[in-house]
């Protein structure tokens, strides 16, 4: 389902739509859960029977052979309770894993933007915790009612061909009951969902926190951290508080109610007894449905909370689901196909948010295929964001961005990217092997591919060094590799992609002169007959660029080749002799 589809329907027809590819599952479950009932319900009325016919008439076969066809029944009952256990939990499970499948895809139409705005935290704890919660309601909420519902309209119905006054004062207490529950659950409602948000809070700080742990150790701020966490952490305690607050009060009533019943069977059971309209043995019959009818009850107590969770996991996973993404392709987009690599901006400008000022400002450029450009100019200028629009990370403000002249908001987002190769500033490693890292430019390259790639990378001779080689597990972000070490895997990915479109954001930051200086080489090299663009601070990096642009403050404010811009003496040169300087 698209986000339009989540929008058009509700929670509980969302919640449904994701029984029907196990409806078999579902059905064995609800049929186990029907017999189990059928057996709970029958004790009962089987013991007056024994008690009204066969004891006194002392049928010892009669009443020997019940006992046996008993104990038969509830070893088909824990035949069924394994069932209902078994593969109840199991039909939950898949339920969770279609949820949390459509929930992954989801994540990946949304835009940069949607990312820049969210914290990972929250999203894990919506994709872990929350959609547990919605695992159990699927198992056991339909399973719940149902073998409540059974349980406590059958055992009334019973109830009322032996002693319809007892069972009508009885009749009278459930509405009272579905009172207390439906305030309650009401209540439990707004602070579970508060919890809910709370604790993805907690998750993001500690996910902060835990991937920030060597800066603190570095400023030595584990004081700061453990204050942070605090705070965090009586933000939990506060709301789980009034959570279990409003669960006290439920519970309360409750288990008042569950007390109440038996003293009322036994209270309306005597007085009819000594006027003479019931027997002892219909009381002890009466008794035995009460405890038949509690357990039912103490389920839908125990479900009340499970609903509470799972409709709260649930609406933020709806909430989620509702998001629409900011780029979408359109309905007649085409595959970008045979790219030759010409790049035209015409008169863009951009601005993160609709109400923040622009970022670039009526920027226009034409790119050649082949040609090599090299962006510079003073942080903040705008550099990195006119190289995000190419790849259509962000769409423009106003203006458009051709590749070989078609607009990239007309042809599918996957075909732009796969033909453009992008090397970035913040290198992001998977917690994988160097192998699995490379290998993710071209998922389906043989080991003899990788290897080249990273050959031609300059990294080759620091992985064969490597204790376990190719295989070598990176750590999370990469963190067992140098930061030079990283960025060569990251530029090894883009030998491996092999893309008509080259753009480069400071690939070559981290890395010492020597090494910068061999991988410029393969840079160079690979450059050949491509359309190349390099955002670099290091001028004597692109020097030999076909053109090298100046953006500052939204525009670009100078273009030439370098000695050009240098003999010009404008914002180039300066930085130029900036750079030397401090060289």
């Amino acid at each position: 389902m698209t986000a339009r589809d989540f929008h058009k329907q509700g929670l509980m027809s969302i919640f449904l739509s994701y029984f029907r590819p196990h409806l078999g599952l579902f059905a064995l479950d609800m049929a186990c859960a029907l017999l189990i009932s059928l057996i709970d319900l029958a004790f009962p009325y089987v013991s007056r029977m024994c008690l009204y016919e066969l004891i006194p008439d002392s049928r010892y076969q009669a009443f020997f052979t019940v006992i046996v066809l008993l104990l038969a029944a509830y070893l088909l009952r824990s035949a069924l309770q394994y069932v209902v256990c078994y593969w109840g939990h199991t039909f939950g499970v898949l339920v969770e894993a279609d949820i949390r499948r459509d929930l992954f895809s989801h994540l990946q139409t949304l835009s940069f933007g949607f990312y820049d705005k969210n914290r990972t935290g929250h999203l894990m704890s919506r994709m872990t915790a929350e959609l547990f919660d919605i695992t159990e309601l699927a198992h056991h909420g339909p399973e719940d009612v149902f073998i409540s519902g059974v349980t406590v309209v059958g055992a009334i119905a019973i109830l009322f061909t032996i002693q319809w006054r007892l069972a009508l004062v009885m009749l009278v207490l459930i509405p009272i009951f579905l009172v207390v529950v439906t305030i309650n659950r009401q209540n439990m409602a707004v602070s579970a969902k508060r919890v809910k948000q709370v604790t993805a809070g907690i998750n993001a700080d500690i996910e902060s926190s835990i991937s920030g742990m060597r800066t603190a150790k570095a400023f030595s701020n584990e004081n700061a951290e453990s204050e942070k966490f605090s705070r965090a952490n009586e933000r939990f305690k506060v709301s789980k508080k009034e959570r279990y607050k409003a669960m006290a009060r439920f519970m309360c009533s409750l288990e008042f109610f569950m007390c109440i019943l038996p003293v009322t069977v036994i209270a309306v059971g005597g007085l009819l007894i000594m006027d003479g309209q019931m027997t002892y043995v219909d009381l002890i019959t009466f008794s035995l449905y009460t405890s038949t009818f509690i357990n039912p009850m103490r389920k839908l107590a125990n479900l009340s909370e499970m609903l509470v969770d799972g409709f709260a996991g649930l609406s933020r996973f709806v909430d989620l689901m509702r998001i629409e993404p900011d780029l979408k392709d359109k309905p007649d987009a085409l595959d970008l196909r045979d790219v030759r690599g010409e790049i035209s901006v015409e008169d863009v400008s951009f601005a993160y948010e609709r109400d923040d000022s622009e970022v670039l400002h009526h920027v226009s450029l034409h790119v050649n295929p082949g040609e090599t450009i090299a962006v510079v100019g003073p942080s903040g200028g705008g550099k990195t964001t006119l190289c995000s629009l190419i790849p259509r990370f962000y769409d423009v403000g106003e203006g458009a961005i051709r590749i070989d002249g078609q607009d990239v908001r007309d042809v599918t987002q996957r075909s732009l990217r796969r033909n453009i190769g992008v090397v970035q500033q913040d290198v992001f490693l998977f917690a994988a092997s160097i192998m699995e890292n490379i290998r993710y430019g071209r998922p389906g390259a043989t080991v003899d591919e990788v290897i080249d790639a990273a050959r031609q990378a300059e990294i080759y001779d620091d992985i064969m060094a490597m204790p376990e080689g190719f295989d070598t597990y990176v750590g999370e972000r990469g963190t067992l590799l140098s930061g030079g070490q990283k960025q060569r895997i990251s530029i090894a990915r883009i030998f491996l992609k092999n893309p008509p479109v080259l753009i480069l954001d400071e690939a070559t930051s981290a890395l010492d002169s020597v090494t910068e200086a061999k991988i410029q080489r393969a840079f160079d090299e690979l450059a050949k007959g491509r359309t190349t663009l390099i955002i670099a601070h290091r001028l004597s990096t692109v020097r030999n660029a076909s053109r090298i642009l100046v953006v500052r403050d939204g525009v670009i404010s100078e273009e030439g080749t370098h000695e050009a811009l240098l003999a010009r003496g404008g914002d180039y040169a300066q930085l130029y002799s900036t750079q030397n300087l401090h060289g």
